[in-house]
């Protein structure tokens, strides 16, 4: 059986969330449901030490694309629209959700996944008056798609450059747990909380059998935010599934640590790469490694390890991208790179 390197999430959940699931099986939560019971209101609390933010509101929903959809559809006006990079999720993996909201999406090419207030200007210069959609928010994964991370100077760029502008400025967080992990990494939550207005917690591809954390932080979005959850479908009557799921990533600061492990092994991937003398799409800086490599030699690695063809590079290579979890083994890593030298 080929072993797969195409996702973080193809593996269940981290034994400590499973065990934690069976030992609270029979506890009932009887007019406590929808995320009302006392493992979300325990798992809440764990994530507010960590924000440092007494203001922000959380509610836990199932997955990354709800996520996005309940919260750029609930927060813009029928004519608003939102800003992403061109690689954005919402923009290329979510089927026009937002789109089927009727907000536009904005999108924006750039180099590495990541905005700046130079890339967004010419966007808001170019919509100017009622014939047009009204940008209103800018959307940012942490970490990108192409695997990059942003650094406290450039959230903070980019939060006053968006305050300035009157735009919100909301962050995918699917793969934040590899991202505040990372060794390039100089962001903590509570900076992220200082500088968004809407952000969320990935647990899907961080441990979770499934589940996203949304913070809102401006207190200004928050007032009947579960009306706009439980219209979407997003309201869960087993809230709970999620609350025991969150309270164990955030005991013991196990979500750190399964993002911590994930970066690692995608970092002896990425420098056995290097020092076979490939080249990389961006820097290596979480858990999704993208090496340019000649179509022969993926050709060869396919017969026993599936991952993405992300894109042509030229008529001899092609760009793929690898992705470690918080249960890849090292000795599949090490196999791989045996594989490659030979």
């Amino acid at each position: 059986m080929k072993y797969s390197f195409k996702d973080d999430y193809s593996e269940g959940c981290h034994p400590h969330i499973l065990k934690k699931l069976i030992e609270t099986n029979f506890e009932q939560t009887a007019n406590a449901n929808y995320g009302q019971d006392v493992f979300t209101k325990e798992a809440k609390a764990s994530i507010h030490k960590k924000l440092n933010h007494p203001k922000a509101e959380i509610h836990l929903v199932s997955g990354g694309t709800q996520a996005n959809l309940v919260v750029i559809s609930s927060l813009l006006k029928p004519y608003e629209a939102v800003i992403s990079a061109e690689s954005g999720h919402i923009e290329v993996h979510e089927t026009g959700a937002i789109e089927a909201t009727g907000h536009k999406v904005l999108a924006i090419p750039t180099e590495d996944g990541k905005l700046s207030p130079n890339l967004i200007q010419p966007t808001l210069d170019a919509h100017k008056d009622e014939h047009q959609v009204l940008p209103r928010m800018v959307y940012i994964s942490n970490a990108t798609e192409l695997g990059t991370i942003y650094s406290q100077q450039e959230l903070h760029e980019l939060s006053s450059f968006c305050k300035e502008k009157g735009l919100l400025l909301f962050m995918d967080g699917a793969r934040l747990g590899t991202a505040l992990t990372s060794s390039s990494n100089n962001l903590d939550l509570e900076l992220i909380a200082k500088y968004m207005d809407v952000f969320y917690i990935g647990g899907t591809k961080n441990g979770a059998l499934l589940g996203e954390a949304i913070v809102i932080c401006n207190p200004e979005l928050q007032a009947n935010f579960r009306f706009a959850l439980k219209q979407k479908g997003a309201l869960l009557a087993k809230g709970r599934l999620l609350g025991i799921q969150f309270l164990e990533l955030f005991t013991d600061d196990l979500f750190f640590e399964l993002g911590k492990y994930a970066n690692r092994q995608a970092e002896v991937l990425s420098k056995a790469i290097e020092d076979k003398g490939f080249e990389f799409l961006a820097p290596t800086e979480s858990n999704q490694v993208f090496p340019i490599l000649p179509k022969t030699l993926i050709q060869k690695l396919q017969e026993k390890y599936e991952f993405h063809i992300w894109q042509a590079y030229n008529e001899t290579h092609d760009v793929i991208r690898l992705v470690t979890s918080w249960a890849t083994p090292l000795d599949k890593v090490q196999e791989f790179i045996n594989d490659l030298e030979d």
